[in-house]
């Protein structure tokens, strides 16, 4: 299941285009954190997507809406991907989501503020930041223009490519094999920074890679090991 989540939208008007964008690709789960007041506005621009907004759900903030849903995937949207050295804001492009995605596990497509986007704070939240490459001189785009963007790329992937599913790990699976690795980076000695940003790391090469059950249960067998033999040499 796919959740298009809208992060405090500021204007009723822009619900409705988002979610007139989500039906033009057929998602329905429309989730609101924190939103302005619902006026007719909303309505009126869904178009006949109104049954979209009428049966969107409401969260006090994005951390509330990830913990009462079971999400496989958190996928984050910037408009100001980082550098190579802004481990939090690395970013993959619509292509490469699509390209990789399993539609098999419950997703949170998660969209910023029409005026700043999301937040470090909730772009810590999310397993996988997905930037939309534009030119210099106007780098932002509206929310529905990108969602759009981000919307088609996924269509055309699953239309277009039908395969065979693979049964991905659960988040609870994964959230598992990330705890594993968070264990042997304590032992390891390293600086309360480094720790945060090697944890920080290793979580988004996980969501991005949306392995397998399988895949999940052998790294977790291989970390375990791991711990094992640095406590045989710390004896």
């Amino acid at each position: 299941m796919i959740y298009v989540v809208f992060v405090e939208p500021e204007s009723p008007g822009n619900i409705g285009f988002l979610a007139r964008t989500m039906k033009n690709f057929g998602l329905t789960n429309l989730v609101l954190i924190n939103p302005c007041k619902m006026e007719n506005e909303s309505y009126y621009k869904a178009m006949h997507a109104r049954d979209v907004v009428s049966n969107s759900e409401t969260y006090y903030s994005l951390e509330e809406f990830l913990k009462s849903k079971e999400i496989d995937s958190a996928i984050g949207t910037t408009g100001n991907a980082g550098g190579s050295y802004n481990v939090a804001r690395i970013a993959v492009s619509p292509e490469q989501l699509a390209d990789t995605i399993n539609y098999n596990g419950n997703i949170a497509l998660i969209f910023g503020r029409e005026g700043n986007g999301l937040s470090n704070e909730e772009i810590s939240l999310c397993d996988v930041i997905v930037s939309i490459p534009t030119h210099d001189y106007y780098p932002i785009l509206n929310i529905t223009h990108a969602a759009a963007i981000i919307f088609y790329e996924m269509f055309k992937r699953e239309k277009s490519y039908p395969v065979d599913r693979i049964e991905s790990a659960s988040a609870a699976e994964k959230e598992s094999l990330i705890n594993c690795v968070d264990e042997i980076i304590l032992k390891l000695g390293y600086p309360q920074h480094k720790n945060r940003n090697a944890s920080l790391v290793f979580r988004r090469i996980i969501g991005r890679a949306f392995i397998s059950e399988r895949e999940a249960h052998t790294l977790k067998g291989t970390f375990r090991r791991i711990k094992v033999r640095i406590k045989e040499i710390n004896i």
